[in-house]
C-alpha cells in the first residue's frame, strides 16, 4: 500500500495496513521550541522530518485564497517588550518580541458594509492567474510524490475567516445585527475559493479539502447549532458538492476547543475528517471514535503531557494504543508542540509512538 493510499484509507475509515506516521501539525513543534530541541540535542541543523523518518502527509495546492492584493505588511510601533505591526491580510497585530504567546488582534479590516464592500471589490477578485502561478509546478512534484493533495488551509473558512475580517465579539454581534453582511463574507470568500478549485481540479486529482474553523473554546462552540445551519452549513454544502462532483473523497474541518456539538452538525453537511481534538478543552478521541466509526480523526494526544513524567506520557501512549486499535486515526498531539517540551520527551514518545504504528 502507498503512503498516499494509506493516509486516504485511514481517514475514511477503511482497512489499511497500518496507520500513518506522517509529519503534520500534531507532531511539528513552535520556532522557540525547534530551538530549544537543537540545544538539547546537539543537532544544529534538526530536522525532525528526517531524524524520525516521519512520512509526508497531504501537500498543499499553492492556491492564493485571501486578498489580492494583500495589504502592506508593516511594523507601526515597537517597544522593548512588544511589536505592533499590520499583516498582509489588513489586521493590526502585537507580538511579543521574544514570540513568547499568541499575537494579540488590535483592529481589523472590516467594521462596516461600508468596509466589505471596498474590501471585496478591491481585493477578492478572482484573477485567476495571479492566484495560481505556482500551480503548474506543482503538478508535476507531485508526479515524484507519494502524497495526497489537499485544497484549503489555515487560515481559510467560513466562521474562522469571517471572524479574522471582522474580530470575535463584532462577528457575534454581526450575526444579529448585520446578517446580511455575515452571510455575503461566507459566500463570497466560498465563491472565490470554488472558482480556484475548478481550476486546480481540471490539472491534478485532488483528494482532500480543509476548511479551518477554530470557532470553538473550552465550553464548546462560540455561535449556536442553529446559528451553524443557517449561516455556514449553505457553505458547507457547497464543498461537499464540489468535492462529490470531483470525487473528492475527504472532506476535514480544523477546530480548537470542545467539537462535540460541532462534529456531528457538520457531518450532516459532508464532513468526514476532523482535527485535532484538544484533550485540555475535554475531547476524548476514543469516545469520539466509539460514536462516530466513519470519522477519520487526526490528532487527540495531549500535547501538555509531553512536559511532565512518564506516567503522563504513558497515559497518552495508551490512548494512542487503543486508536490504533480502532483504526480511522492519524497519529499526533491536539497542536503544535510547546517550548516546555523537552527533546528528550519528545523523543521519549514519539519514539514509542512508532514502534507501535509499525507494529500494528
Amino acid at each position: 500500500m502507498t503512503n498516499k493510499e494509506r493516509i486516504i484509507k485511514t481517514l475514511l475509515c477503511e482497512k489499511t495496513d497500518r496507520a500513518p506516521f506522517s509529519a503534520w501539525l500534531g507532531f511539528a513543534p513552535w520556532g522557540e521550541t525547534i530551538d530549544r530541541w537543537k540545544k538539547e540535542s546537539g543537532i544544529a541543523d534538526l530536522d525532525t522530518w528526517r531524524y524520525f523518518g516521519f512520512e509526508p502527509f497531504f501537500h498543499g495546492a499553492p492556491v492564493h485564497m485571501g486578498p489580492l492584493p494583500g495589504f502592506e505588511s508593516k511594523v507601526l510601533e515597537e517597544t522593548e517588550e512588544f511589536v505592533i505591526s499590520q499583516d498582509w491580510r489588513g489586521m493590526l497585530v502585537r507580538n511579543r518580541r521574544d514570540g513568547g504567546s499568541m499575537p494579540e488582534f488590535m483592529s481589523y479590516p472590516i467594521k462596516t458594509p461600508v468596509d466589505w464592500a471596498k474590501y471585496k471589490a478591491e481585493r477578492l477578485q478572482p484573477r485567476v492567474a495571479e492566484r495560481l502561478p505556482e500551480l503548474k509546478q506543482f503538478v508535476a512534484n507531485m508526479a515524484t510524490i507519494d502524497a495526497p493533495v489537499q485544497l484549503g488551509c489555515f487560515p481559510w473558512g467560513m466562521f474562522g475567516t469571517a471572524r479574522d475580517m471582522m474580530g470575535a465579539e463584532e462577528l457575534l454581534v454581526a450575526f444579529y445585527d448585520e446578517p446580511e453582511l455575515v452571510r455575503d463574507i461566507m459566500r463570497t470568500y466560498t465563491d472565490l475559493w470554488l472558482a480556484l478549485y475548478e481550476e486546480v481540479v481540471k490539472q491534478i486529482q485532488v483528494d482532500h479539502i480543509h476548511i479551518w474553523e477554530d470557532m470553538s473554546g473550552k465550553q464548546g462552540s462560540l455561535i449556536s447549532m442553529a446559528m451553524i445551519e443557517e449561516f455556514m452549513m449553505p457553505e458547507y454544502d457547497r464543498m461537499a458538492a464540489f468535492a462529490a462532483r470531483h470525487k473528492i473523497p475527504i472532506l476535514s474541518v480544523d477546530s480548537d476547543g470542545m467539537v462535540d456539538e460541532l462534529v456531528p452538525v457538520m457531518m450532516r453537511h459532508g464532513v468526514n475528517a476532523y482535527m485535532p481534538f484538544e484533550v485540555q478543552a475535554g475531547n476524548d478521541v476514543v469516545a469520539y471514535r466509539k460514536q462516530y466509526p466513519k470519522l477519520g480523526i487526526m490528532g487527540g494526544l495531549d500535547k501538555s503531557a509531553l512536559a511532565k513524567g512518564k506516567p503522563e506520557m504513558h497515559r497518552e501512549l495508551d490512548r494512542a494504543e487503543q486508536m490504533l486499535a480502532l483504526g480511522g486515526w492519524v497519529p499526533g498531539c491536539d497542536h503544535l508542540i510547546p517550548p516546555d517540551v523537552s527533546w528528550a520527551n519528545f523523543t521519549y514518545v514519539v519514539e514509542h509512538l512508532k514502534k507501535m504504528v509499525f507494529q500494528s
